[in-house]
């Protein structure tokens, strides 16, 4: 009677793999394996086989077989798609906000909203001519006033090095003429007047959106560009507009008419102004004319 073989003697049991060629029987390649190996080597190939259908269910299967794949993948899409609108909307608000405030303050209004939004909408008005859009109160009148003559208003001359960047950049000029009466921000002129011939077209300087577009009393038809690093552009006492709130103009784009509107005008010319910052600026600083 055999003796009964241990686990031990199992494990330790040598076995020999042979190829052989399959015409001559010549020995090929021979392979010397124990009980011991085969069994570690069939655990390795099970825990990789293991590991690979796991993979795969949670990928390409996945993304072939499971329904709730494109839900769960279109979730986190939007999750992250939400955060970038919620941030991109606190930005808008302030933008709006700065906007609102720069045209209540130009166009001599002083009523206070608690919603950019109401303020942008009481901006929107038409373009045409009607005698009820000139009856600004004499209040409104004396704040534009008292205001353009502040010293809020006025350019500290040793102040010009942080304005640098402005004058590195090319604008363009907004209309061909002579400058009949220069930028005196004591005197309370924030912009230069150029004379041009009659039914010369206004060009915006650069790149930008139109915040502003309507008829002023003291103005005329004014036009309001924004464009980057906080820099407007405002064209006064034109004749015709061609540009609506919230339209996007590229540098050299026509936007009106030269005229002679407005109260504070005695001949057909343009009123040019610049603002950075909420600052007025010297246009022939950084435009040529």
């Amino acid at each position: 009677m055999k003796p009964k073989k241990t686990l031990s003697s199992r494990l330790a049991t040598r076995f020999k793999l042979i190829l052989r060629n399959e015409e001559s029987l010549a020995e090929q390649h021979s392979i010397n394996i124990t009980g011991s190996k085969a069994i570690l080597f069939s655990a390795i190939l099970f825990v990789g086989m293991l590991a690979l259908c796991l993979f795969l269910s949670k990928t390409i299967l996945a993304r072939w077989f499971d329904p709730e794949y494109a839900t769960a993948e279109a979730n986190r899409a939007l999750f992250v798609l939400s955060r970038k609108v919620d941030s991109l909307s606190v930005e808008v608000e302030r933008k709006d906000q700065f906007i609102a405030n720069f045209q209540r303050v130009l166009s001599g209004d002083t009523a206070t909203f608690d919603d950019p939004a109401e303020a942008l909408k009481n901006q929107e008005k038409p373009l045409s001519v009607n005698p009820e859009q000139l009856k600004l109160t004499l209040k409104d009148s004396v704040f534009r006033k008292n205001f353009e003559q502040s010293d809020l208003a006025l350019i500290a001359a040793e102040g010009n090095s942080k304005y640098a960047e402005l004058k590195q950049l090319y604008f363009f000029t907004p209309i061909t003429g002579f400058v009949s009466d220069r930028y005196d921000a004591k005197k309370g002129h924030l912009g230069v007047d150029i004379v041009a011939k009659s039914n010369e077209p206004v060009k915006s300087i650069a790149d930008g959106m139109v915040i502003f577009s309507e008829l002023t009393r003291d103005g005329g038809h004014v036009v309001m560009i924004q464009h980057q690093a906080n820099l407007i552009s405002v064209y006064k006492h034109n004749s015709y507009v061609y540009k609506k709130v919230g339209t996007f103009v590229n540098a050299g784009d026509i936007i009106a008419i030269v005229g002679n509107s407005g109260e504070l005008t005695n001949g057909p010319h343009l009123h040019f102004e610049l603002w950075y910052n909420g600052t007025s600026l010297n246009p022939e600083e950084f435009v040529t004319f």
